[in-house]
């Protein structure tokens, strides 16, 4: 930590690279000088504000390496324990939302808002499967008088869930509207500003100040109905559609998406309206939680206190959809962030209701029990970018008998618990492992599991078990055992599961000299019990806090030891080891997997997953580990979707086309390939997709390759072929492989 402060309100320096990324914008304090002082010996800048008597707080420097300092600012209220963040009440119709009440939980209809009858159904369908708030697009002005009749229609049936209106690129739609709905969502991204061009333009400082006085004029007359109606509203940018302004001032990033959504704020704020709520919302859920953590961090800056909306947008649908969700929305939870969430899914809208309420549940008892650690200062994780600590995996010593560098994977490992049933049946086994097959002998694939856990070994003289062992790891296949089994029952060159306490108590200097020990570690050990680490020798560590610990938080418990190796120059790889009860449903192991070791992953902190739940589906472990490191934009195993979960605007079946294309292309590890209903979010959300499907006309296809459109206006029923021919003719295709 640097030797020097600045005011706790500063906000950043503007930087033409766009490598610090700090805001332009004209509320936010000017710097007026830079200082040089001492800083590890070397000599150094430190900002300094322009407003006089203010707090200070600590420097960092603003990137590895870098001759400025910048102040280490506060995104959430404790980063050693989950507490909630405190935020004014903002009421939705009858529906308060804040810190003070339950997070809420939302989805939105998929029906053609002009059918009013079928899209009353759905509302009282989804209020039925326990939703506090629903959203319904409204695209232009039959769509806004069709709402009128909804409202109505829903309040004679005596359902009062408050309705909320999309709105894109049409201000007349959302003043309409706002005189029968709840609450106006407008998209900062093109509510005022053109679709996006993905142009780099030149702004001058008039230009750019021209553009903002066109957004209030726009955005005026919406903010004062939504005051006289007692209306709220949620200032929702997407990444996927910021304006070209904003993307040519600062990129395609999260802070470009904070800027536009101050924007927009600070026009309401102008104008005393409060009532209103943030969202920042990306299908990547590492820029999603980027996002947010600056949005916080600079509401903290100015003494905002506004409620959070969390999502992350076409997250896809199934297992897939619910762990990036549990990703970017559980690791936000974790910190106390966030006081109303929508799980975006290409399925039934009422099915996201479920794990909506899961995750809340999950933030709830979190917050509530203040789950954490003792109080630690923490200096080396990266809030607002992705830096990865990558552990060093294994190198080959003298004398080693087999090769220990395959046991971890550079793009993150797998590692699975078998047992001694499934030796008695290797070849089942290798399949299980995902180890392709040539004469009943294993080899590694693409997602092979890269080691596995032995609770027990067998016995010395069950001679297939043991073969079956050899053949794994004369593949590379780490196999571990644990130390009293080791010594009782020696498996040649497996790998040794040590705690803490064998490790200071030397037990394991009984094994053979050379022999690879694996640490199981809590993370909340005292600094003198984590000391023994310093002098060991370690091939890596297994973070398992048992689920039993209900005050201790298994973030927190991670990120001190993090903190803890990152301070000792320790660079063991670390593998987040989550041993589930054995009644834990399904769905609640993949939320809780993606938010408990999602949550550190996003933050570069891991280098793999140990997922064990007794009676659980041995592939499903599996594959849940592999979505999960996906997820995290680590180790790609399968193709990625970016899959829109439909709405009123969707120009066909997405879940039927979405499974179709599925079937077709899954096999493509590496390609990603978006799924959009419409253009609304379009060509932006793709950023992060190398092929694009997206309903351009009803019945008509528009196919994309990255943000380019390629070809324009196929018939529906060749789309899908289409697409394989483009995957194809970009070298981006392999036949699916055939079965042995």
């Amino acid at each position: 930590m640097a030797a020097g402060a600045v005011p706790a309100s500063f906000t950043g320096l503007k930087s033409n690279e766009n490598v610090l990324g700090f805001t332009k914008s004209m509320n936010f304090v000017r710097v007026s000088d830079l200082q040089r002082v001492k800083f590890r010996r070397t000599k150094v800048s430190v900002i300094r504000n322009a407003i006089p008597d203010q707090e200070t707080i600590e420097l960092q420097p603003a990137s590895e390496g870098s001759p400025l300092l910048v102040p280490r600012q506060k995104y959430c209220e404790s980063i050693y324990k989950t507490v909630r963040r405190q935020t004014c009440t903002v009421m939705v119709g009858n529906v308060a939302l804040g810190s003070e009440h339950p997070i809420r939980i939302q989805t939105m209809t998929t029906t053609d808002t002009k059918d009013v009858a079928a899209t009353v159904e759905q509302v009282m369908k989804i209020a039925d499967a326990g939703a506090d708030i629903v959203r319904i697009t409204v695209q232009g002005k039959k769509e806004a008088d069709a709402c009128f009749e909804i409202k109505n229609t829903l309040v004679q049936k005596n359902y009062n869930i408050p309705l909320v209106a999309d709105i894109h690129f049409a201000p007349s739609v959302a003043l309409r509207v706002a005189e029968c709905f709840d609450k106006i969502r407008v998209n900062p991204g093109n509510f005022a500003d053109r679709r996006a061009q993905f142009e780099q333009l030149e702004y001058t400082e008039d230009d750019y100040q021209k553009e903002l006085e066109h957004i209030e004029e726009v955005f005026t007359p919406l903010v004062e109905k939504c005051k006289k109606y007692g209306r709220a509203m949620r200032i929702g940018t997407n990444h996927g559609s910021l304006s070209d302004r904003i993307m040519s001032y600062y990129g395609d990033s999260p802070r470009g998406m904070v800027e536009s959504a101050f924007e927009f704020a600070r026009i309401c704020r102008k104008l005393d309206f409060h009532n209103f709520v943030f969202s920042m919302k990306a299908s990547n859920p590492v820029v999603m939680v980027q996002a947010y953590r600056l949005l916080v961090a600079e509401m903290y800056v100015q003494g905002w206190d506004y409620p959070l909306h969390l999502g992350v947008t076409e997250a896809g649908e199934g297992e897939d959809g619910r762990m990036k969700s549990a990703i970017g929305i559980g690791t936000l939870l974790q910190d106390g962030l966030g006081d109303t969430i929508r799980v975006s899914l290409t399925e039934a809208p009422e099915e996201e209701i479920d794990p909506c309420r899961r995750l809340a549940n999950l933030g709830k008892r979190a917050a509530a029990l203040q789950q954490g650690v003792a109080p630690f200062e923490e200096k080396h994780r990266r809030y607002f970018d992705f830096q990865r600590r990558s552990g060093e995996l294994p190198a080959q010593k003298e004398g080693d008998e087999v090769d220990y560098r395959g046991v971890l994977h550079r793009d993150g490992s797998v590692l699975m618990s078998v047992s001694l049933n499934q030796l008695k049946t290797p070849e089942l086994l290798y399949r299980s492992l995902a180890a392709k097959l040539v004469v009943g002998m294993p080899f590694k694939d693409l997602a092979t599991v890269d080691s596995i856990l032995l609770r027990e070994l067998p016995p010395l003289d069950d001679i297939d078990s043991r073969l079956a062992l050899k053949r794994l790891v004369d593949i590379s296949m780490g196999v571990i055992a644990p130390l009293s089994e080791q010594l009782t029952k020696p498996l040649p060159n497996a790998m040794v599961l040590v705690t803490l306490k064998e490790l200071s108590g030397g037990a394991h200097k009984l094994l053979p000299e050379g022999t690879r020990l694996v640490v199981s570690v809590r993370g909340n050990e005292s600094q003198d019990e984590l000391e023994i680490l310093k002098s060991s020798d370690v091939t890596m560590i297994l973070h398992n806090l048992p689920f039993t610990e209900e005050k201790i938080g298994r973030v927190q418990a991670a990120r001190r030891l993090f903190e803890y190796l990152s301070e000792n120059s320790l660079n063991f790889p670390v593998i987040h080891h989550i041993q589930f009860p054995s009644n834990t449903h399904r769905d609640d192991l993949v939320i809780d997997a993606g938010t408990n070791a999602g949550a550190l992953l996003v933050d570069g902190l891991g280098d793999g997953l140990l997922l064990e739940a007794p009676g659980k589906d041995f592939d499903f472990l599996r594959s849940t580990s592999f979505n999960l490191l996906q997820g995290c934009r680590m180790r790609n195993t399968k193709t990625e979707y970016v899959s829109c979960p439909s709405c009123g605007r969707t120009l066909f079946d997405l879940q039927e086309i979405s499974a179709q294309i599925r079937e077709k292309t899954s096999h493509l590890p590496g390609v990603s390939i978006a799924i959009m209903g419409c253009i609304v979010n379009g060509p932006g959300e793709m950023a992060d997709a190398d092929f694009g499907y997206v309903g351009g006309a009803p019945g008509k296809i528009d196919l994309y390759v990255g943000k380019t459109v390629v070809k324009r206006a196929i018939e529906m029923e060749h789309a899908t072929d289409a697409l394989i021919q483009l995957i194809k003719d970009n070298g981006r295709w392999v036949d699916p492989p055939t079965e042995e």
